[in-house]
C-alpha cells in the first residue's frame, strides 16, 4: 500500500499519536480522561479528518473478537462465584515447605489459571493472596509480586484466550484452539521454569531468610485468612474493611496476651463460671434429645471467651471447666451410642441450611462441568466466539436468578476500548504508514531464517513496549502472516505463533509493559493492609533478563 496524501499522513499521525499516549499514559496532566475514552476519541478523529467513513468504522470493528472476550469474562465471573479461586489459593499454601516452594507454586499456578482465565483476571485475583503468603513469611513480596506478573504473562501466551492479543491472532490466522495450544505449550512450560530459576537465582538470599519468631510485630496471618479472600475478576477491587478489623482483632489479642494483669485473672474467672453453666444447660439439652444448632454453639464459644487470653496450662487446675465444643462433641457421643437411644432431631433452621449447601454443590458441580465443556468445544475447533458466549449464557440460565449483579463485574471498559482502537488502527493504516515501515524491514524478517527471526522478535519486541501489544499485533499481524504466507503455510502458521509468543512475554520487559503488570503493581500498591510499591526499576532489574532469555528459549521451541 502506497503512502496516502500528505495531509492524510500528517491528520492520521497526530490522531494515532494521542490514541498511543492515552493508551500507554491514561493519566497525562494535559487530557486525563483514561485509556477507554483516549481510545474513542482517537476513533472519532479518525472519522472527523476523513481517513475512513463511519461505515468503514462500524466494519472495522471485529464482533467475534469482543463475542470472545465478553464470553470468557462471564464464565470468569461464575467461577468465581464457585470459588474456583478460592481453590487456587488454598493450593499456594497447602503444606508449603518454604519461600522457595512458595515462589515455584505462584509460578505454575499464575501460569495455568492465566492460560484459561486470561492474566488480567488471574493477577486481579491473586495479587492479594501473594501479598499475604509473603507477609506470613515475613518476606518481602516483591520476588511473589514479580512471580505472579510474569508468570501469568507467559502462561497466557499459551492459549487464544490465554490475553487480548492471542484473542485477536486465534480470530484473524483461524489457528484452531487445539493448534494453538500445541504449538506454543512446549515454550511455555520451559518459559515458566526458567523465569522461575532467574527469580530463584536473583533472590535465593532474600528467600532463605527465615521468620523472625521472636518479632513480636510481625502479624502472622493463618492459613484460613489466606485462602478465604473473595475477590471479583474482573474488577481491581481491594482488602475490605472485614480484614482491616480482623487484623486489629490479632493485635489486640497478641498486646493481651503478651501483658497479663489482674484484670485478665479476674476475666478468666467469670469465663469459668460461664463456661460450667455451659456444660450444664446442654447436658439438660442432650438429655431431651434437643440438638444446639452449629451457629448457636459457634456464637457460644465466642461469649465464653476460649482462651487467647489464658493459657492452657491452668486447665489442669480446673478439671471440671469444659468449652460448648468439648460439651456438644459428648452429647454426638451419647447419641452415637448403642446403649442411648436419643432421637436426633434437625430444626427448620438446619433442613434450610442443609438443603441450601447441597444446591450450591449441585450448582457449583454445574459451573465446573458447563467450563470444562467450553474447553472442550475449543479443543474441537468449535467456533470460539460463539462457543463462549453460549457457556456463558448456558450458566446465566442455570443460575436462575437476575444476572445483572454478574454482568455488571464484566469489565465494558475493556469492550468499549477494544472498539475505538480498532477503528484507530484500521484509520492508520489507511496511511500507508505501516505498510511503508514493513516494506523496509520485510526483506530481513522472513520466518525460514535465523536471522530473520531474529529480526522479526527484535520488532515486535520493541513495538509491544512502545505501542502496547494488541496495537502491535493489529498493525502487524497481517503483514507478517501474508510475508510468512509467500513461503509455505507452515511457515504463516509458524509467523502468528512467534508473533503471539513474542508480543506476550514482551510484557514482562518493563512494568508498563503489560496490563498484567500495572494490575498487580497497582493491587499491592492499593492494598489497605498488606500494601507496597513495585518500582518501575526494579522491575526492569528483573525484566529485561527474563524477557530476553524466556523469549530466545520460545523461538527456539515454536514450530509451524
Amino acid at each position: 500500500m502506497v503512502l496516502a496524501s500528505a495531509e492524510e499522513v500528517v491528520l492520521g499521525s497526530i490522531a494515532f499519536a494521542i490514541f498511543w499516549v492515552l493508551a500507554v499514559f491514561p493519566a497525562v496532566p494535559f487530557l486525563p480522561i483514561g485509556r477507554t475514552a483516549g481510545s474513542l476519541l482517537g476513533a472519532m478523529l479518525m472519522v472527523l479528518f476523513r481517513l475512513i467513513t463511519p461505515d468503514q468504522a462500524y466494519a472495522a470493528i471485529d464482533l467475534p473478537i469482543l463475542g470472545l472476550l465478553f464470553g470468557t469474562m462471564v464464565v470468569s465471573v461464575y467461577l468465581e462465584r464457585a470459588d474456583m479461586f478460592k481453590y487456587l489459593g488454598i493450593l499456594l499454601s497447602w503444606k508449603s515447605m518454604g519461600a522457595k516452594d512458595l515462589l515455584c507454586r505462584i509460578c505454575i499456578i499464575s501460569a495455568i489459571s492465566s492460560a484459561f482465565f486470561t492474566n488480567d483476571t488471574s493477577c486481579v485475583v491473586l495479587t492479594e493472596f501473594v501479598l499475604k503468603i509473603a507477609r506470613q513469611n515475613n518476606i518481602p513480596p516483591h520476588p511473589f509480586l514479580l512471580a505472579l506478573a510474569s508468570s501469568a504473562n507467559i502462561g497466557s501466551a499459551a492459549t487464544p484466550i490465554g490475553n487480548p492479543q492471542n484473542l485477536v491472532i486465534a480470530i484473524q490466522s483461524s489457528i484452531s484452539f487445539g493448534e494453538f495450544l500445541l504449538g506454543i505449550l512446549p515454550a511455555m512450560i520451559l518459559g515458566v521454569i526458567v523465569n522461575a530459576v532467574i527469580l530463584l537465582s536473583m533472590f535465593w538470599k532474600l528467600l532463605s531468610i527465615e521468620k523472625d519468631k521472636e518479632n513480636g510485630l510481625t502479624v502472622m496471618i493463618s492459613e484460613e485468612d489466606v485462602t478465604s479472600h473473595r475477590f471479583s475478576p474482573v474488577t481491581m477491587l481491594h482488602a475490605t474493611s472485614l480484614n482491616s478489623q480482623e487484623l486489629n482483632s490479632v493485635r489486640e489479642n497478641m498486646s493481651c496476651g503478651s501483658s497479663p494483669n489482674l484484670n485478665g485473672n479476674t476475666g478468666h474467672a467469670e469465663t469459668l463460671g460461664n463456661q460450667i453453666n455451659l456444660g450444664e444447660s446442654e447436658m439438660r439439652e442432650a438429655s431431651t434429645g434437643v440438638v444446639v444448632e452449629s451457629t448457636r454453639n459457634s456464637s457460644a464459644s465466642k461469649e465464653v471467651g476460649i482462651g487467647d487470653n489464658f493459657p492452657q496450662t491452668r486447665e489442669e487446675n480446673f478439671p471440671t471447666r469444659r468449652s460448648t465444643r468439648s460439651g456438644l462433641n459428648e452429647r454426638i457421643e451419647m447419641m452415637n451410642s448403642p446403649e442411648v437411644a436419643i432421637p436426633v432431631q434437625l430444626s427448620v433452621e438446619e433442613k434450610e441450611s442443609l438443603t441450601k449447601r447441597r444446591k450450591k454443590l449441585l450448582w457449583k458441580t454445574c459451573v465446573y462441568l458447563v467450563t470444562v465443556g467450553m474447553l472442550i468445544a475449543f479443543l474441537k475447533g468449535l467456533d470460539m466466539s460463539w462457543t463462549a458466549l453460549t457457556a456463558a449464557l448456558t450458566l446465566v440460565v442455570l443460575d436462575f436468578k437476575d444476572a445483572r449483579q454478574c454482568l455488571d463485574k464484566v469489565s465494558y471498559s475493556l469492550l468499549v476500548f477494544f472498539c475505538g482502537m480498532f477503528i484507530t488502527v484500521d484509520g492508520f493504516n489507511r496511511t500507508g504508514i505501516p505498510s511503508t515501515l514493513w516494506n523496509l524491514m520485510e526483506p530481513h524478517a522472513r520466518v525460514n531464517h535465523v536471522s530473520g527471526i531474529v529480526v522479526l522478535a527484535i520488532v515486535i519486541l520493541v513495538l509491544s513496549n512502545i505501542a502496547s501489544n494488541v496495537p502491535t499485533v493489529l498493525l502487524l499481524g497481517a503483514r507478517v502472516a501474508a510475508s510468512a504466507a509467500a513461503i509455505s503455510p507452515g511457515e504463516e502458521k509458524k509467523a502468528w505463533l512467534i508473533l503471539a509468543w513474542v508480543s506476550t512475554v514482551a510484557g514482562n520487559l518493563s512494568l508498563l509493559g503489560s496490563a498484567a503488570n500495572m494490575i498487580v503493581c497497582e493491587q499491592a500498591r492499593n492494598s489497605q493492609v498488606f500494601g507496597y510499591t513495585l518500582s518501575f526499576w526494579r522491575h526492569l532489574k528483573f525484566g529485561v533478563p527474563s524477557t530476553l532469555i524466556v523469549t530466545a528459549i520460545g523461538l527456539a521451541l515454536i514450530r509451524g
